[in-house]
């Protein structure tokens, strides 16, 4: 979402907000979750970053990952913005504040919101029954199998949407969901109450941008009908547009990527005579060489059209 859909459309006249879902328990966020009693902030840095105007040596320092501790998930380092963000939560007490002072210095153009400010954990019921405690066990599973499929999302505690999000989901003329990990991301994003209700109410066009690839342990074979249905469940209202990709890279270039990122499974498939009428933007959205990754000028090109 931060380099696919924020870095681009910041170039354009429009009004962007930006918002996180605040359930991160993995990485440097999660450790600094624990040390400081902070809420997680990885989300939040990485929208900062891509909504930034400021001079090349603010990024990089915000993209800075200094030390050697590794953390359960395999993630080395803290990253300098997490830090930032985390030390100013923790000495003003004041999540919204320590935001807002890291957007003053990083010279954001933009809104940047936490979906939430209690101190909530997300959790999955999977297809077994079986219940997963932890962001990070739900976006890189160590003690579950990960070919079960995710049933039910929560988080562990009743978690209350913060104030100013459903403000601007009233205000809103377009929700952009995606790209991102469904579950772990996307949808955390609409468990605190009060969301799904300003989502239903809201008269914005409400689009997901749907993943190239399935990912293990989250959408195992998963459909652009999948991603499609579980977004609808959890955002309890239907979807107006749907953008996925209809392009095949080079088998030569999607094997390279995976061996990158052996957690993504296989690219997205979709079933051509369902996905009909103007709901459906099927389109080549790839880049064109490296990754296999959206290509963020002609997703803002399909977003300023809707």
């Amino acid at each position: 979402m931060p380099k696919v859909v924020l870095e681009p459309l910041k170039k354009y006249p429009v009004e962007l907000t930006a918002v996180a879902a605040m359930l991160e328990s993995g990485g440097s966020s999660g450790q600094l979750r624990v040390d400081f009693g902070v809420l997680p902030m990885g989300d939040i840095r990485r929208q900062i970053l891509a909504l930034s105007r400021a001079p090349e040596w603010k990024k990089q320092l915000f993209a800075f990952r200094p030390g050697r501790e590794i953390f359960d998930d395999g993630h080395k380092g803290h990253v300098f913005g997490n830090l930032f963000l985390s030390g100013l939560a923790d000495i003003f007490k004041n999540t919204g504040k320590a935001i807002e002072m890291a957007k003053d210095f990083m010279e954001v153009k933009g809104e940047i919101l936490p979906a939430t400010i209690d101190n909530g954990h997300l959790c999955a019921i999977l297809e077994n029954g079986s219940t997963i405690f932890g962001e990070d066990e739900i976006d890189v599973p160590k003690k579950h199998d990960p070919n079960l499929r995710i049933k039910e999302l929560f988080s562990n505690i009743k978690v209350k949407a913060f104030p100013p999000v459903i403000k601007r989901i009233k205000e809103a003329d377009l929700i952009v969901i995606g790209p991102g990990d469904l579950y772990s991301s996307l949808i955390a994003c609409f468990l605190p109450e009060g969301i799904k209700e300003a989502m239903q109410k809201t008269k914005a066009k409400k689009v997901l941008i749907c993943n190239l690839m399935t990912k293990l342990g989250e959408t195992n074979k998963f459909t652009v009908s999948d991603f499609v249905n579980e977004t609808e469940k959890y955002l309890g209202a239907k979807l107006d547009f749907v953008i996925y990709n209809t392009k095949k890279p080079l088998s030569k270039r999607l094997a390279e990527y995976k061996k990158q990122h052996p957690e993504l499974l296989e690219l997205v498939k979709f079933n051509s005579n369902l996905l009909k009428g103007k709901k459906f933007i099927g389109t080549d959205v790839l880049l064109l060489k490296g990754p296999v990754s959206h290509d963020p000028n002609k997703i803002a090109k399909i977003l300023l059209k809707l």
